[in-house]
């Protein structure tokens, strides 16, 4: 069972089965949305050992689809019904690998917005990424870091401690307004460099390099002790062999004296 306290651990040792998902929608809240629901714009899955990213996103289907330009609005129903099949159809051939994200825990936004969307849009029960297998980024670091490892919104919060927000970041209001232009490229340039963040984020954690704005003490001997691990390691290693070097040294001159 992976949970916050060996996630790193797990990543580390079976990099494999760990994919990082985000998507883009089309708005948070109600206003601007003619259903229930807000349409999704992109899906995009990175698997983190090799970093191979799969992009479920309604430009690229609308043009596999021969949909022009001035014909998407009409044909908005067909793109994401397609989008996401497309997308399950990918969950569904790997219902055994882990999927590590940001707060996608609800209807509003989260894995069950995705679902509701297919259900809504072809009548059929998805393939489900079991809860067990959904790993919350966020919830992850607060265990590592504490609650108070980057302000709120913690997303660009941590961005900004460890650089800046990546070209071509969007906020969830960015995204909304974006959909509204119709620039579906780049809503689905924002997701991606989103999930190359949050792998940035889990390698920096591993190594302890990750900068975070939380100043409980425990936290602070984690990340010094995540920072010379390795080299305490191998200056422990390097005493152990001196030590072993001398005890045969010194048997060998008593050898000599009896």
């Amino acid at each position: 069972m992976i949970e916050p306290s060996n996630f790193f651990k797990a990543v580390r040792t079976q990099p494999e089965r760990f994919y990082i998902i985000h998507y883009s929608s089309q708005a948070l809240y109600d206003e601007g949305i003619e259903a229930f629901s807000p349409r999704i714009t992109s899906v995009v899955v990175m698997q983190f050992q090799l970093r191979q990213t799969q992009t479920f996103c309604l430009h690229s289907i609308a043009e596999e689809l021969g949909i022009g330009r001035d014909d998407v609005e009409a044909r908005y129903d067909d793109i994401e019904r397609e989008l996401l099949s497309r997308f399950f159809s990918f969950v569904k051939n790997n219902q055994d690998k882990y999927f590590v994200h940001w707060n996608m825990r609800n209807q509003v936004f989260g894995f069950e917005h995705l679902e509701h969307r297919f259900r809504v849009l072809t009548g059929e029960e998805p393939p489900r990424v079991p809860i067990e297998f959904r790993l919350n980024l966020n919830d992850i670091l607060k265990v590592k870091y504490g609650a108070d490892y980057a302000a709120d919104p913690r997303m660009a919060s941590l961005m900004l401690l460890n650089g800046k927000p990546p070209r071509g970041f969007l906020t969830g209001e960015q995204e909304a307004e974006a959909f509204k232009r119709k620039e579906f490229i780049r809503m689905n340039s924002s997701t991606i460099c989103k999930v190359e963040f949050f792998r940035h984020v889990i390698v920096a954690a591993q190594q302890g390099k990750l900068r975070t704005a939380g100043r409980g003490w425990v936290h602070r001997i984690d990340r010094l002790l995540e920072n010379r691990w390795a080299r305490a390691a191998a200056l422990f290693g390097s005493l152990v062999g001196v030590g072993a070097i001398l005890v045969n040294a010194y048997r060998f001159v008593a050898s000599l004296s009896l």
